[in-house]
């Protein structure tokens, strides 16, 4: 196929596309069995990356076992590949098309290797302890600032956020949930879960300023 021929099928508006890209875009595009081999290309690719990911996470999930590491990465691949056919519209062509994809690829792999590491695992939305936030400075003004300024945190998380704030906040911040996780429990989505963080660190900030 000719590069005009490839070019035909992809926007004006993207004239600083690679051949390669527009080439992936012209495929995907199209229809028939022109659009069926390039989908399992495509899929091809997120696996590959899928795999990569899955790999390089393995040491820290040793309770998993290769085939189920298998079906992690075809499910990441499988999810992968929707979420870039249904956004073909979003590539502006920063990167290489085969780069755009395969950080979908990667994000597939690692949120549900999170979500895997923590099934059947509770959800802590209370604080499991302060402790690991307080200075390690041998300096006795240190320590003491750093307790008051715990202190006024804590006080903050209590009173100064709504319940929902408050477990967010807690979760997240406080006890390093990953966020999908706490999505797929709450039921929610990470926007919504981002707008809320957002809404209680502004809340505590605005706390600690007028007390400090």
């Amino acid at each position: 196929m000719s590069v005009a021929t490839v070019a035909a099928h992809v926007p004006e508006t993207r004239p600083h596309l690679d051949v390669e890209s527009r080439a992936w875009l012209a495929d995907l595009r199209s229809t028939g069995s022109r659009q069926d081999a390039a989908v399992k290309r495509l899929h091809e690719l997120l696996l590959r990356a899928a795999r990569f990911e899955v790999g390089r996470r393995r040491p820290t999930l040793p309770n998993l076992r290769g085939n189920e590491l298998d079906d992690i990465a075809l499910e990441a691949a499988d999810d992968a590949l929707m979420s870039v056919l249904a956004r073909l519209d979003d590539f502006r062509g920063a990167s290489r098309f085969t780069t755009w994809v395969y950080k979908f690829a990667l994000y597939e792999a690692a949120a549900k290797l999170r979500r895997r590491s923590w099934q059947g695992r509770e959800v802590p939305l209370e604080p499991e302890t302060w402790s690991r936030f307080e200075s390690d400075s041998d300096r006795p003004e240190d320590v003491a600032e750093r307790r008051e300024l715990l202190q006024a945190l804590k006080e903050g998380v209590e009173t100064a956020l709504t319940p929902h704030q408050r477990e967010v906040f807690v979760a997240l911040a406080l006890n390093s949930v990953p966020i999908d996780v706490l999505a797929e429990r709450m039921e929610t989505t990470r926007g919504a879960l981002y707008k809320t963080l957002h809404d209680a660190r502004r809340k505590l900030r605005e706390r600690l300023e007028v007390i400090t």
